[in-house]
């Protein structure tokens, strides 16, 4: 198959191709014409083989010869030619090239929910005490990518990500290339929409890295979500995964109303469906399931009850942002021993230099974990670390790992060596600094070459610059190779500069300049952000902004005093802000002249509270990736954020309790639910704040 398998390469129908097929020929009248009805059929039959075709040759395992599947496409251009009403919605002969992964916005049929959470036997009680005598199904809570997927008449119709709960994206291409467990027809009228998690298994997360020893994947979650955000089915073609189902729904509903066997009679699986008749045998279960789940080949965190029965699931109804009939059981954050096998000491973006474990690998949380922090000097002593030491390492869901203390300090050798902080800079040689009661310790040499790199890659941020498609890995290799030294340097980039590296091609090369370029109107706001002073955080850039700061040059102008006559800023933050500004004025000169605004921003400056403010008087932290359910379209969280203030909210970054509302969008962790859930905060979807925003006037 040529590289571009779909681009014509001769006359638009080649009568031959089709006629000599003994197939086709049937489809013909005496005259050789293509009857309607029989040309239906045979032209969904093309491109549905086409598609097969074609993803399979983008994956690397071609099932036909490229002669053989360039008589596919023309006998279809043929009948489209001839029969242009019954040309297929998507016509595959209009993609060129690679097939085009556009992860185009789709609204669900309905909302794609999170589950409630339950951490005690009491709650798996009350589950079953709400609905009596029925039957709950108890299964793993597979950490993967949740996907809705839809049949028509029995045909694969599109497969498509949870997103917001409101909102996916398209990955039907994908889905179709790389996902084993979803079949391609299914027996059943109508609308079938079953809803799964796509999962990498370990044994081929383990399979890849194995043979991709210079680039690993991270962790089996982390690689499902990848795999499924690709622009290509080639680049992931390697990376397999599964599908397990959990749900579904048909039309007309089918009179199989137990959900694991109507699945099954579907062609699908799911993971390890158990009936329990109370809630005591469902509390056992869940017990099983713990203490299996470093045995089996997926990643979970935590069981999932649900109504066996379909009928009685879909009575229950919903709350505002999850079904009744189903409840997540979710597991104690996991701890694991290993062995302390050295401690480095890395250097952040503003000089700050933090110990790090090194441990024997370990499974722990749901993947391998090589590395741990220590937090600081006197959090070793204070825990009695040693090198050497079987240390506890604990995880929970997407929290760092972290050293808790060793194991027994008595079963020690006497071969363990005192954990000894470096008296000079690990990157740059130079003498530290200690600050604070902890005793952290600081390099003070701005051109420290860990400190550049560290810079620049938070000037790429999200929270700053927000160039996202130049990763971590390309800018300390741009760093390296002299193109990269300031943020400024960023915008001194070209397209022919890119491509002169090895494995930079021209979609990439593209794709980084116009992040570059997209990230020109930062602002006053983020660009302190990315600036990386020390003791100026996000709240001290949207404080300046407040204040009435309508630049950069404006702050650096207004002297210590001037800055601590903002509320909330304090003579150190000031002094911190004025002496790195000063030594920062040429580099704002020279993102000046790259056209990098260093403006204040509309959206930084005090919102104007709508009458009637649906938010009024609360405190709100917004956390996940957020989506717009008019567009789909994803929406950066300081617009957001904005958004809620003019609903009337005071925007916080971190739940307590003094919390209102933690509003949640798509791919959430588990920490600030937790935290939720410990202070009683309200958790709402993003889906069910919008209608409140629009109907306010806001937007």
């Amino acid at each position: 198959m040529r590289a571009e398998p779909l681009c014509p390469t001769g006359p638009a129908s080649r009568g031959a191709a089709r006629t000599s097929d003994p197939e086709v020929a049937e489809l013909s009248d005496p005259t050789g014409n293509v009857l309607p009805v029989e040309a239906r059929e045979r032209i969904q039959e093309l491109a549905d083989r086409i598609v097969v075709l074609r993803d399979a040759y983008y994956r690397g395992s071609p099932l036909v010869a490229d002669a053989e599947y360039d008589a596919v496409e023309d006998e279809l251009r043929g009948l489209i030619e001839a029969n242009p009403d019954l040309a297929p919605d998507p016509n595959p002969l209009d993609q060129v090239g690679a097939p085009a992964v556009l992860h185009a916005p789709i609204r669900h049929s309905r909302p794609m929910l999170s589950l409630e959470k339950a951490t005690k036997p009491e709650q798996v009680e009350a589950f079953f005490d709400r609905f009596p005598g029925q039957p709950v199904v108890v299964m793993p809570k597979l950490d993967g990518l949740s996907l809705a997927v839809v049949y028509e008449d029995g045909r694969l119709l599109r497969a498509v990500t949870r997103g917001d709960g409101t909102t996916g994206d398209d990955v039907t291409v994908l889905v179709r290339a790389l996902t084993d467990g979803i079949p391609d027809r299914v027996k059943a009228p109508g609308r079938v929409e079953v809803r799964g998690e796509a999962v990498m298994l370990r044994s081929t997360f383990a399979a890849y890295n194995v043979a991709h020893p210079d680039k690993p994947l991270i962790n089996p979650r982390n690689a499902a979500a990848g795999t499924l955000r690709a622009k290509d089915p080639a680049t992931v073609a390697e990376r397999r995964l599964r599908f397990f189902a959990f749900d579904l729904d048909t039309d007309p509903d089918s009179a199989d109303t137990d959900l694991g066997s109507a699945l099954n009679t579907l062609g699908f699986t799911a993971a390890d469906m158990r009936r329990c008749a109370d809630a005591a045998a469902a509390q056992a279960v869940i017990g099983e399931i713990e203490q299996q789940r470093n045995e089996l080949d997926y990643d979970l965190d935590g069981a999932v009850l649900r109504l066996a029965d379909r009928t009685a699931y879909a009575a229950a109804g919903t709350r505002s942002s999850s079904p009744r009939g189903a409840l997540a059981f979710k597991f104690a954050a996991e701890e694991k021993t290993t062995v302390l096998a050295d401690v480095v000491w890395d250097v952040g973006k503003t000089g700050k230099i933090a110990p790090v474990a090194w441990l024997e690998p370990v499974f722990v949380g749901g993947t391998t974990v090589t590395r741990a922090t220590l937090a600081n000097q006197e959090v070793i002593k204070a825990r009695g670390i040693k090198i050497g030491d079987t240390v506890l390492v604990r995880r929970a869901g997407d929290v760092i790992p972290f050293v808790a203390g060793v194991l027994d300090a008595s079963k020690r050798t006497g071969e363990e060596r005192e954990i000894v902080p470096p008296s000079v800079c690990p990157s740059c040689g130079q003498p530290l600094t200690e600050q604070g009661n902890s005793r952290e310790l600081f390099c003070t040499n701005v051109a420290c070459p860990a400190q550049t790199v560290r810079r620049l890659i938070h000037w790429a941020s999200r929270a700053a610059a927000d160039i996202d498609a130049i990763g971590g890995v390309w800018i300390e290799r741009l760093a390296e190779s002299g193109d990269l030294e300031h943020p400024s340097d960023f915008y001194r980039l070209t397209k022919e500069r890119l491509l002169e590296f090895d494995r930079i091609g021209e979609v990439s090369a593209t794709r980084m300049i116009e992040s570059i370029d997209g990230s020109r109107s930062v602002g006053l706001r983020r660009a302190l952000i990315g600036l990386a002073i020390p003791m100026a955080s996000e709240g001290t850039a949207a404080r300046l902004c407040r204040a009435g700061f309508g630049s950069l040059e404006d702050v650096a102008a207004a002297g210590v005093d001037g800055l601590v006559a903002v509320e909330d800023i304090g003579p150190k933050v000031a002094a911190s802000l004025i002496e790195h500004l000063a030594r920062l004025q040429p580099e704002l000169e020279r993102l000046r002249e790259r056209g990098v605004s260093l403006d204040v921003r509309d959206e930084d400056l005090p919102p104007v509270v709508a009458a009637g403010a649906p938010l009024a008087g609360k405190t709100v932290v917004v956390t996940g990736s957020i989506s717009d359910p008019r567009s789909g379209e994803k929406v950066p969280r300081p617009t957001f954020q904005r958004l809620c203030e003019k609903a009337g909210a005071t925007i916080a970054s971190s739940v307590s309790a003094s919390t209102d509302l933690l509003i949640t969008g798509a791919d959430v962790g588990a920490a600030k639910l937790t935290k939720a859930e410990k202070h009683g905060v309200t958790v709402a979807d993003q889906s069910e704040i919008w209608p409140q925003l629009i109907e306010a006037g806001i937007i």
